[in-house]
């Protein structure tokens, strides 16, 4: 399927490096509001550069990629809609709950198809995880702890500020790679709990080139939260800013039979460990998984699986492992999270999805490329 790309930032770059890895899908053009942006990088990988509206009336275009800023997810993948094409969004799909099932209403209504980003749970450590679950290695997951917390972005970031505004902050900006992975994991989420704080109300830039500058914080940044799932598990997420030292782990799961740790769900690879019913923990063998094999700067990173699974989903009749109720339920948990610091009240999600189906080795393997 022919892809265009809308929204010309750091990601695209991505993006298209790595879409020619995959078979059914080819890049045919990007657009920007800044057209000079938008030539650059077609200039960079040899394809189009077109505006917008041209990109959204593009006949050959079958799939629009919206990598636009979160605040304009909504109204970038409503336009793609409204003009006939499949949407793939990066996350979070959209900043809220009406937004999304609008979202939906209008995909139902033109039958087309709509995906989301984070596609990392697709990697060969969390589908062994998975595996793992589903093959009962630690019997019925009882609990689990999930952890995102570092010093912020102003720091490393050359235009942190949106960080700091609604719509973003450490759980709609970090927390999709861990509640999709939670989500994928142990099914979909029942009710959440949660506390939640600010450390500073401005943040001084010490990047470049802004370094000196002070940006408003208008977000909680510091956000613990409890998690029970509709299979009973209770799981403790914590997503924070306002740490500079931890010693948590990136997720673990605790089961009836033994515990799992997992690596960090903002990438496809990493290390998973099993931990014995007497305290032993040790390192489980990596399988034969492509989306596990290092292939940037010693990481495994695939990210266009997530398209390439809904181009061949949409060929194939069948649902996309991304796909918009995943997506939607995850933005659920984490705008329930926050209305629960709010609220200091339970919340009850109003959504529900199935688990993706898992994506073992062979049909890994059957999304890339030949010589891949």
């Amino acid at each position: 399927m022919n892809v265009g790309i809308i929204g010309c930032g750091n990601i695209s770059s991505v993006y298209l490096r790595l879409a020619p890895m995959f078979k059914g899908v080819e890049m045919q053009a990007v657009a920007d509001l800044n057209m000079d942006a938008a030539r650059e990088r077609a200039d960079e990988f040899g394809v189009q550069a077109l505006s917008v509206d041209d990109l959204l009336a593009a006949d050959q275009i079958d799939i629009v990629v919206n990598l636009t800023v979160p605040d304009a997810h909504f109204a970038v993948t409503r336009r793609i809609l409204e003009a006939g094409k499949h949407v793939y969004s990066e996350k979070p799909l959209v900043l809220t709950m009406d937004e999304g099932e609008a979202l939906r209403a209008l995909a139902e209504a033109k039958e087309l198809r709509v995906g989301s980003a984070p596609d990392t749970f697709l990697g060969g450590s969390h589908q062994m995880a998975r595996r793992m679950i589903d093959d009962g290695r630690i019997g019925d997951v009882v609990a689990g702890t999930a952890h995102v917390m570092s010093r912020g972005m102003e720091h490393w970031h050359p235009d942190p500020d949106f960080f700091f505004k609604p719509g973003a902050g450490p759980m709609l900006d970090i927390g999709p790679y861990y509640v999709t992975n939670l989500i994928q994991l142990l099914g979909p989420v029942a009710r959440v709990g949660a506390m939640t704080s600010a450390a500073f109300e401005c943040r001084t830039i010490t990047s470049e080139p802004r370094s000196g500058e002070r940006i408003n914080v208008e977000t909680p940044t510091n956000i613990h939260a409890l998690l029970e799932f509709a299979n009973g598990a209770t799981v403790t997420l914590s997503t924070s800013w306002d740490v500079h030292v931890h010693r948590h782990g990136h997720m673990e799961l605790y089961g009836t039979e033994g515990s799992l740790f997992l690596p960090d769900p903002n990438f496809f690879g990493g290390e998973v460990a099993l931990g014995a019913p007497g305290g032993h923990i040790a390192p489980h063998p990596a399988w034969d998984h492509p989306f596990g094999v290092a292939n940037q700067d010693d990481r495994a990173n695939y990210r266009c699986a997530g398209l390439a699974d809904m181009a061949a989903a949409l060929g194939e009749g069948r649902p996309n492992r991304c796909s918009l109720e995943l997506a939607l339920h995850a933005v659920d948990v984490m705008t329930s999270v926050l209305k629960s610091g709010e609220t200091g009240q339970f919340v009850t999600l109003s959504t529900i999805c199935d688990r993706p189906d898992p994506l073992g080795p062979d049909a890994a393997r059957a999304l890339l490329a030949e010589g891949a």
